[in-house]
């Protein structure tokens, strides 16, 4: 997709991310989110087929359902709209890509956390901290939080990400800037979570990424979708375990258990770890929105 739209020179890539190859066209871009997949910061091999689209469409409707909470980039998501140029690519960009407003980006993932899980859970076990927060005693793993905790990490341009402190938050982006991201990124994360649950999914964790137009805050990037999220099964959720999953951790667990270094080149998929991987992408999709075309 990427090589045939390369022909036109102002569609060409400015930023190809591990999942997301961006199209600078001035005051928007262009999103399009690809079929690849990534664990512990590297993409593998194999393609996962139809998660770019799942993916895509999972934040537009997240990027509508949340537009009262705080603005979003998003603009469009309908190829008819957009500029002219990409009229030609209508079939690789249906469903799967999106015009945005372009924003200065924020260089902080806003990591909202419902239960202790992952890499929180291996925090507390060695330190009885999260985020170098002190934890009460006692806790399960995957035990609810009392309230939501906002447990920020900084983006890095080689793809390795840096768990910090909200104090050390503090000391590298302005107070008020960080309090506005922090009581968002909350915000948002006990929408997303209520909703869900509802569908009987429990949203155990969450990242949010934010971008600035002017003096105002924009919510970016993408939003409660399985790859960056954690989502657990209602019916599966036992304190104590780690529930069964709707996002990529069923991937992250393969290639553990196969005794991957996690370095790169990641491992070739067996093809039934890509069917069962999709699987899980598409019932996210079913429970979240409701409809059944994946």
């Amino acid at each position: 997709m990427s090589q045939t739209m390369a022909e036109l020179p102002v569609v060409k890539a400015t930023y190809n991310g591990k999942v997301r190859d961006i199209y600078d066209l001035g005051d928007t871009l262009l999103i399009v989110t690809s079929d690849r997949i990534s664990a512990f910061d590297v993409v593998f091999p194999n393609p996962i087929p139809e998660k770019g689209k799942i993916l895509n469409q999972i934040s537009v409707f997240f990027f509508k359902a949340t537009q009262d909470i705080v603005k979003n980039h998003f603009i469009t998501d309908r190829v008819e709209e957009y500029p002219a140029e990409f009229l030609p690519f209508k079939s690789e960009l249906e469903g799967r890509s999106m015009l945005v407003k372009k924003t200065r980006v924020i260089p902080f993932e806003c990591i909202v956390r419902g239960y202790i899980s992952g890499s929180a859970w291996q925090e507390y076990q060695k330190f009885s901290t999260v985020s170098n927060m002190i934890m009460p005693d006692g806790l399960k793993e995957s035990q609810k939080f009392p309230n939501p905790l906002f447990t920020p990490s900084t983006k890095s341009s080689d793809g390795h990400d840096e768990n910090i402190s909200y104090h050390e938050m503090l000391t590298r982006i302005d107070e008020l800037i960080a309090e506005k991201l922090k009581d968002t990124s909350i915000a948002l994360y006990k929408f997303a979570h209520d909703y869900l649950k509802e569908k009987d999914i429990i949203l155990a964790d969450t990242k949010f990424e934010f971008g600035t137009i002017g003096s105002e805050i924009y919510l970016i990037d993408e939003i409660c979708t399985p790859d960056s999220s954690r989502f657990w099964d209602v019916q599966e959720y036992l304190v104590g375990t780690s529930p069964k999953s709707f996002d990529k951790q069923y991937l992250r667990d393969y290639v553990t258990s196969i005794g991957w270094d996690k370095e790169p080149p990641a491992p070739e998929l067996p093809g039934e770890v890509v069917k069962a991987t999709l699987e899980k992408y598409k019932e996210a999709y079913r429970r979240i929105t409701g409809d059944n075309k994946f």
